[in-house]
């Protein structure tokens, strides 16, 4: 049976993208423009509806003037510590 991409590691995953959105004071549709895509792309991320690449996770932090490195780290320290792939 295929993996869920609803995973325990991939929610906190995305718990991290979304307070990084709201602590930079960035709404779904400011952080939209700034990536020049729509609204909905910015929703279907945070939901896990749409998974992120390495590339797009760096140009997103970027957009809300957050080091990708500090981004990640803050993804690393949310994580559980087992995770199933």
């Amino acid at each position: 049976m295929p993996k869920s991409q609803f995973t325990d590691a991939y929610s906190a995953f995305l718990e991290v993208l979304v307070a990084a959105r709201k602590d930079a004071g960035f709404t779904q549709v400011e952080l939209a423009e700034a990536l020049g895509k729509p609204q909905n792309w910015i929703s279907n991320v945070e939901r896990g509806v749409r998974r992120l690449d390495v590339i797009e996770f760096v140009t997103l932090a970027r957009a809300l003037g957050v080091d990708p490195k500090d981004l990640f780290a803050r993804v690393l320290k949310k994580l559980p510590k087992s995770i199933e792939i």
